[in-house]
């Protein structure tokens, strides 16, 4: 099947993605470079991400886990591209929590099999800390666990907002992270 530009036009979200990665893959039959196959998928990644990013503030997280999950599983095998694989893994799983907290600890498990670098990683710890706070319904320890974390890394404004709606849901929670 051949693709053109004008498909990609017409073409849903979904079909755009399709349309890019057999964009890539016909570059690549053609002998292009690796590098420049890598450079246009980190793009459709990069726009994925844009749509994972904004369907979670907006509160469609089955989507954005979808999208984190398949780009995480797109980087996860690449050398240059998968430390990022945690990220986005982190990012599902912050979905998954905010949705149900038996949903986030079968994530969790599934992504630890899936990726073992997961496994070692700051994000997994912060996770595996908030989900036991979020057991004992314990707002103090939940916020102690974000400040180690921020302490090291900075929070960035999106992950805020969703470690803030998981808190919200620990019963008699004011809100505030600080």
């Amino acid at each position: 099947m051949k693709w053109s530009l004008s498909d990609a036009h017409s073409a849903k979200p979904d079909g755009l993605y399709s349309w890019i990665i057999c964009f890539v893959y016909s570059l690549w039959v053609k002998n292009c470079h690796k590098i420049s196959c890598l450079c246009l998928f980190s793009s459709a990644n990069k726009c994925l991400l844009k749509v994972g990013h904004y369907s979670a503030q907006l509160e469609q997280y089955q989507k954005a886990i979808e999208i984190y999950e398949q780009v995480a599983m797109s980087t996860m095998d690449n050398p240059l591209l998968k430390y990022n694989a945690k990220e986005y893994f982190f990012k599902a799983s912050l979905c998954h929590f905010i949705v149900d907290e038996l949903n986030a600890k079968l994530a969790i498990e599934k992504y630890e099999e899936m990726f073992p670098a997961f496994s070692d990683s700051r994000e997994l710890k912060l996770l595996k800390k908030l989900l036991e706070a979020h057991e004992e319904q314990n707002s103090e320890a939940f916020t102690e666990a974000v400040k180690e974390f921020d302490f090291v890394s900075r929070l960035d404004q999106w992950l805020t907002t969703m470690l803030l709606r998981i808190k919200k849901t620990i019963q008699g929670d004011a809100g505030d992270l600080k």
